[in-house]
């Protein structure tokens, strides 16, 4: 079927293959309707598809415009690259990193990192060639209606929002924390804008947080060789007793999560894609140019912490609240630059705060996607004149704060629940990712598509995606055998013995940890399939089509515009490093 007005609406209606039935043809004919409707000026302002009788049993609102979603497309490549580093550069690489290091090892944590990495660049290939073809708000979360069945979206958006809305009173737990080594008391507040304010709010935080690595990273070389400090560390700290592989293969399973809740978040890429001006252009850069510098910046940051912080060092498992605790900062004190200390002090806290900026943005758009997806109230998903989802906001500020309460009441142990769940919570959502993926091959597949079609292939398919898949469902099936094997006995002290009461209280977390976020998917899976008696979604029925997106020609004008202005040298200095 030919494009219908691909220039003025800017996406493809449903393209049915000869095989689709029950229907199909009136939900095309619909799609044609409405797009010939808006182009005369008249016609509905949004689109509901409904697919009854052997269907998806569904409603999907057309969101491909965005003017009628109350959404902007006003996020442009700088941005969309610094928000995928800022959601990924936080609490989890500066303060988590050291308590890693401390319980694997160097080589440990080292090895963690590197593997956890390779499962991540998969899953963001997976993400980037959907979102570019499928720029939809909510992106992957609702793409299972699409493609498999509407209550595995209905699942995987509320257990994103959830898993989004409990990482904020982390990172402002963090930085009241952090705040606290200059002022006694402090609060931090995200800030939460339209999509421009927040791109360009994300877009220096994220600057400062990358140079700032890069600093550190030759700082590391520099006295990890001797040159500051006047001790050559190589790789000393490695031949520690028990190091490079501290507590063995349990340790190293005891991280996996922890370090899944540090790389959380670099699938940001694909959550903005919705509000990119050119997803065609913009979401494979950013999930070419993003992702494997995430990976650099992680490994060689670990590799130097472990390097020169001896994995015995108390200050890097340390709970009594001291900023110092903070891997980096250990690092600069071990070479007498307590200059550099406190800087590194001022990074982490401006970096938690864009952290929780980028945990407030991606909760609210999940709370838009779920009522415009009719699983909230249809009121959360409005949005006032500058594109803000203001009851969204309101709602998660809430939701945050009940759960900061609850931080402040519970202390720092509250805070390790936290990074258990979420990290399971991480692993969860890339393994619905990855599915996602596979189904949406085999769905293009069967209705007769060819993958050279794609705007966007996402390198190393389908063996990639294998690999992904295998490490993220060894990281579960190792945290459920850890969860069961960890349960202490109680020793000749009795029941009150302190020993016994800590390791008591680690295995209650880690088994929670472990088996809540597969519980609630399973609840709210069924839960929503037998309330609402939704089906599985054929393959040669499958709607690949709606909200697929082309640029108009007059962004194709500006931006070829754009292209020919010179490029200040700071700018394309950090686009090498960035």
């Amino acid at each position: 079927m030919d494009r219908i007005g691909k220039e003025e609406i800017g996406y493809y209606p449903r393209q049915d293959s000869p095989s689709s039935s029950h229907g199909s043809n009136t939900i095309q004919e619909y799609h044609n309707l409405a797009a010939m409707e808006r182009m005369a000026g008249s016609g509905p302002t949004s689109l509901s598809i409904a697919q009854n009788e052997g269907k998806t049993g569904m409603m999907i609102e057309d969101m491909t415009n965005l003017d009628e979603s109350g959404l902007k497309r006003d996020l442009q490549l700088r941005h969309m690259v610094m928000i995928a580093i800022s959601g990924t550069i936080g609490t989890g690489l500066f303060l988590t990193s050291g308590k890693t290091i401390a319980t694997a090892g160097p080589l440990g944590a080292l090895s963690a990192y590197i593997v956890i990495g390779v499962c991540l660049v998969f899953v963001c290939q997976a993400i980037g060639e959907i979102a570019t073809l499928l720029p939809l708000p909510g992106a992957f979360t609702v793409w299972g209606t699409l493609v498999f069945d509407e209550a595995f979206s209905f699942q995987m958006t509320w257990l994103y929002f959830v898993g989004w809305a409990l990482t904020i009173p982390a990172e402002l737990s963090a930085s009241s924390l952090i705040v606290s080594y200059w002022l006694p008391k402090d609060s931090a507040f995200p800030e939460w804008m339209v999509p421009k304010a927040y791109g360009e709010i994300e877009y220096w935080f994220s600057i400062l947080k990358v140079v700032t690595i890069v600093v550190f990273i030759i700082c590391g070389v520099l006295v990890d060789a001797g040159a500051v400090g006047g001790h050559v560390y190589g790789v000393e700290n490695w031949q520690i007793p028990g190091a490079p592989f501290k507590g063995g293969f349990n340790a190293f399973v005891s991280v996996l999560v922890t370090v899944g809740f540090a790389y959380g978040g670099t699938e940001l890429s694909g959550v903005t894609a919705a509000e990119s001006r050119n997803p065609h252009k913009h979401v494979p850069k950013a999930v070419n140019t993003v992702l494997l510098r995430i990976a650099f910046f992680y490994i060689l940051s670990v590799f130097f912490l472990g390097s020169i912080i001896p994995n015995d060092d108390p200050r890097l498992a340390n709970t009594d609240g001291s900023v110092l605790n903070a891997p980096f900062t250990i690092v600069f004190l071990k070479a007498g630059m307590r200059g550099g200390a406190s800087y590194m002090n001022a990074v982490i806290f401006t970096s938690v705060l864009s952290a929780a900026n980028s945990d407030f943005y991606v909760s609210t758009r999940m709370l838009m996607s779920l009522s415009r997806n009719g699983w909230a109230p249809a009121i959360v998903g409005r949005t006032n004149s500058r594109g803000v989802p203001v009851l969204a906001v309101i709602i998660t500020t809430a939701f945050a704060s009940i759960a900061l309460v609850m931080i402040y009441t519970g202390a720092a142990v509250v805070f390790d629940w936290l990074v258990v769940i979420l990290g399971s919570m991480v692993f969860n959502t890339w393994i619905c990712i990855l599915f996602l993926h596979f189904r949406f091959r085999a769905c293009w597949k069967a209705q007769g598509r060819r993958a050279d079609e794609l705007p966007y292939q996402s390198w190393g398919y389908p063996y990639g995606h294998y690999l992904a898949t295998l490490i993220a469902l060894g990281c579960v099936v190792a945290s459920f055998y850890l969860s069961i094997i960890s349960k202490p006995e109680i020793g000749s002290n009795g029941a009150d013995d302190p020993t016994y009461k800590a390791a008591r209280d680690l295995w209650i977390q880690t088994l929670i940890g472990a088996w809540l976020p597969w519980l609630l998917m399973a609840l709210l899976y069924f839960g929503y399939k037998w309330a609402k008696g939704t089906k599985v979604v054929s393959l040669e029925e499958a709607d690949l089509d709606t909200g697929r997106w082309s640029p108009p020609q007059s962004l194709l004008e500006e931006e070829a515009e754009a292209s020919r202005r010179p490029v200040p040298i700071w700018r394309r200095a950090l686009a090498k490093i960035s």
